[in-house]
């Protein structure tokens, strides 16, 4: 297992009945994880003392509720692969979530050491990385922060300006970023059209989503014939393919014989897929977090 153990700003202190209890800078939060199938005593103070907690109701959905936690706030993470400082702006917003997730950190690691790697062997080098399904852009601050020139894309166009603010808070300069408000799958095919290259390509995609103008995207469905369309824009000389997936059902495996069958037939190199994780201070175990598959050369 991948393991985003490099937090100073957040924690999983400890998890129990569906639940995990997170610390998010000095903000303590309760929200349900269906990863969570034990059923531990809760001896941490915070289940007590959260500053908001994520009740999912039966019906579908759910509602937070509130103790002393502002409308939004910010955390940091310094990326060691860049020694560059990153900052986050958090707020909770529907079905659970804050704008932010933190196992991803682990993937942000491995994208920057790629990067800077490549820049010291050739520093006039442009390296450009196309992030899709981008959210509110973690791994587009991350890779730029590293050197990278980043095109990040999302059919949201509420997550692209949470994107934009997130790296003008990582004081990420912007003339390595684009920011597209669009269908991923169309942009792609745009951008294969248009003769376009990519030296890194990572995505995100979503278990059933839709784009701007209604477009129906079903993970299952969708997610091989779009990444066989995608490594079309690899360049010449790529540093890495990544796709993540928090879909049941995909396990690393599965990810792997698809990025390998449809990488390895043009490109040498190495794909490796692994569940991505969480530790738990209260057990010094790890919260299995979805899986990751990264492909890159030799």
């Amino acid at each position: 297992m991948w393991i985003a153990d490099n937090w100073k700003d957040y924690e999983v202190i400890d998890s129990s009945s569906g639940e995990k209890l997170e610390r998010w800078g000095k903000y303590i939060l309760i929200r349900p994880d269906p990863q969570v199938i034990w059923n531990t005593e809760k001896k941490n103070l915070g289940w007590k003392k959260k500053n908001g907690h994520y009740h999912r109701s039966s019906k579908g959905g759910g509602s937070w509720e509130f103790f002393d936690l502002p409308e939004e706030w910010s955390i940091g993470y310094h990326l060691i692969s860049a020694d560059k400082e990153l900052k986050f702006n958090l707020k909770p917003f529907s079905f659970k979530h804050t704008g932010l997730f933190p196992e991803q950190a682990v993937n942000w690691e491995w994208m920057a050491e790629k990067i800077r790697t490549a820049l010291v062997k050739d520093p006039d080098r442009r390296i450009k990385i196309l992030n899709l399904f981008a959210y509110t852009g973690g791994a587009t601050a991350a890779c730029a922060a590293a050197g990278a020139h980043v095109t990040h894309v999302d059919a949201s166009k509420g997550m692209v300006s949470w994107a934009k603010e997130n790296c003008r808070l990582s004081h990420i300069p912007e003339e390595r970023l684009r920011f597209f408000v669009d269908d991923c799958k169309k942009l792609v095919e745009r951008e294969i059209r248009r003769g376009n290259r990519y030296d890194g390509i990572l995505m995100d995609p979503p278990s059933y989503g839709r784009g701007p103008k209604g477009e129906i995207w079903k993970m299952e469905e969708s997610v091989f014939p779009f990444i066989k369309e995608t490594t079309g824009l690899l360049s010449d000389d790529p540093l890495f393919f990544l796709i993540n997936s928090y879909t049941t059902g995909l396990q690393p495996g599965v990810l792997k014989y698809m990025l390998q069958t449809l990488i390895n037939s043009d490109f040498k190199g190495k794909t490796e897929a692994q569940e991505i994780g969480l530790p738990v201070t209260s057990s010094s175990l790890v919260l299995p977090c979805g899986a990751s598959c990264r492909w890159s050369p030799g």
